[in-house]
């Protein structure tokens, strides 16, 4: 959890880490319109094909808003907190692509996909890792410039 001291003045290593996997994420979400992942969703999945691409897209709609409100927080404690679940998240979200890979749904099997996918989990650990162990960082988030 962050402290309450120390100002910022510069985006360090650790917030390229967070961007990258933020990034990674949103561009499978556009990937994930290419294969049609409404239909191994099990809350989407037993729509109707226009049904289910329309409430796919529409509920990431108020999800990347609230991601990204909470994780441009001016507050240090909210903004940690909010980038330590998005990257627990992009963790778990690996988990869940291994988990629906079997099902006769599942399309992404390509280098760009994999890319997209495992990359996120990748810096989604790499920069929660550094929270955990750095704690300078929490204290430097304090101000932003």
């Amino acid at each position: 959890m962050p402290d309450r001291s120390g100002s910022r003045n510069a985006l360090t290593a650790c917030d390229l880490l967070f961007s990258l996997g933020l990034a990674l994420l949103l561009t499978h979400e556009m990937d994930a319109m290419t294969h049609a992942e409404w239909r191994i969703l099990p809350l989407l999945s037993w729509l109707p094909e226009g049904s289910g691409l329309f409430y796919f897209v529409v509920a990431h709609v108020p999800l990347f808003a609230l991601i990204l409100w909470f994780t441009a927080s001016t507050s240090a404690t909210i903004r940690w907190w909010a980038q330590a679940a998005v990257d627990s998240f992009l963790m778990i979200h690996v988990t869940l692509h291994t988990l629906f890979s079997g099902h006769p749904e599942y399309s992404f099997a390509g280098a760009l996909s994999l890319v997209l996918i495992y990359g996120a989990g990748l810096f989604g650990f790499l920069h929660l890792l550094l929270l955990l162990i750095t704690p300078s960082w929490a204290g430097a988030q304090q101000k932003r410039v």
